[in-house]
């Protein structure tokens, strides 16, 4: 006896990963006439659960609003309106601030949560949008007309079909992986500890820059006078740091930035996640798009990453509901390219720039330290060079998506 074969689910985009930027990209295809699946491996509240947080550009920012997710997320996020670097403890420092940009303030710092719970509220006001969760893509095949995924859901394989899919998994890509698309890029020799602090004097919305010979540090203000530091050393002295307890943790803290926190108070679990630059060679082929992680990884320096895998979300929906406007096909490379040509150079400047800044604040050979502290002399006694500089690493010289400028 023969059983039927199972009914193949039909639709335009196929989404594999239901992260910030792939539910992102989901949201900002509302109304768009495309039929999509967005298929995330977590449960809901494993991905809202999640104690990371993030540096929200003006232009990020400005995409939420076209999408009408920013208004419930303003509320829950920090606003910064000053922005300190410095190498080291050294007396040169360069302040940013919103005159600069000629905006009301330079940023926004953002908890995952906050911006995952957004972005799946909206995605249920998302008729054409169908989530799979948890779900996991178990085979992929790519045929002429379209693209066949077995899915694993509840306990069951699931098939669908796809004119689309979407790589939104993250930096180790199984879809990227198997469509043989080649990267460039390496580990670095440093490690990042994460922490979130309960500050003693209040952060005045200000986040910090600092480099070091060990890396560059971050530290973004958070609601209620938290702050998120982002500790940037060397493999084994990052061990070492995550290995202590809370009280060891912050006595280190003290020491290595002095007294402009306080005693501050450890707030949940460190993490340590290592560090690396990762480039794909090509964001697409037929029938297959890749954008954040899967496309790029960076050194957090500034917090770019989540925002490039923003930008590459707003702009791959405007790439595909324009051609469907034409009456084109969406799948075909002579589409995709397009979404490639826009964002793959504009990753790529930012991954140098992040990739030049960590090696030349780390380095300790005495005619770069002396260039790079008349450099920060240079930047804050010069305001159009600050501008420029803040414009680029904020995203705000590049071409803008349509979503943010609704």
């Amino acid at each position: 006896m023969q059983f039927p074969e199972p009914r193949i689910s039909e639709y335009d985009i196929a989404i594999v990963g239901g992260g910030v930027v792939g539910t992102t990209f989901a949201c900002a295809l509302k109304d768009s006439g495309f039929r999509v699946a967005l298929i995330e491996a977590e449960l809901k509240s494993q991905a809202v659960s999640r104690s990371q947080a993030y540096s929200i550009s003006l232009l990020s920012s400005r995409i939420f609003a076209g999408m009408d997710v920013w208004q419930q997320i303003r509320s829950q996020v920090e606003t910064y309106k000053k922005v300190r670097l410095s190498d080291a403890n050294h007396s040169t420092a360069v302040q940013f601030a919103p005159p600069d940009i000629g905006t009301e303030t330079l940023g926004y710092v953002a908890e995952h949560r906050v911006l995952i719970s957004a972005l799946q509220e909206q995605l249920q006001t998302c008729a054409n949008v169908d989530l799979l969760c948890p779900a996991k893509v178990i085979k992929t095949e790519y045929h002429t007309d379209d693209v066949v995924l077995d899915v694993l859901l509840d306990g069951e394989v699931k098939q669908i079909r796809s004119r689309l899919v979407v790589a939104a998994d993250g930096s180790r890509s199984p879809l990227r992986q198997q469509a043989g698309i080649k990267t460039f890029g390496w580990q670095y020799w440093q490690a990042c500890v994460v922490a979130t602090m309960k500050l003693e004097v209040p952060h005045n919305n200000t986040a910090y820059e600092w480099f070091w010979h060990t890396g560059p540090s971050g530290i973004l203000p958070l609601p209620d006078n938290r702050c998120r530091i982002v500790w940037t050393a060397s493999h084994s002295e990052a061990k070492e740091l995550l290995a202590m307890d809370d009280r060891e943790f912050v006595a280190a803290f003290k020491q290595r930035y002095g007294a402009h926190f306080g005693t501050p108070e450890i707030e949940g679990d460190r993490y340590l996640f290592p560090i690396q630059l990762m480039h794909s060679r090509e964001y697409v082929r037929s029938q297959l798009a890749l954008i954040g992680d899967a496309a790029h990884s960076c050194h957090p320096l500034g917090g770019q990453g989540i925002n490039m895998g923003i930008r590459d979300a707003a702009a791959l929906a405007q790439v595909l509901q324009t051609a469907k406007e034409r009456g084109e096909d969406i799948a075909s490379v002579r589409v995709l390219k397009r979404y490639e040509r826009w964002r793959q150079w504009e990753n790529l400047i930012i991954l140098s720039i992040t990739d030049l800044l960590n090696r030349t604040f780390s380095n300790q050979i005495f005619p770069i330290v002396q260039l790079r502290r008349f450099s920060l002399w240079f930047l804050q006694n010069i305001q159009p060079i600050r501008s420029i500089v803040f414009r680029v690493m904020s995203g705000l010289t590049g071409r803008a998506p349509q979503l943010a400028q609704r």
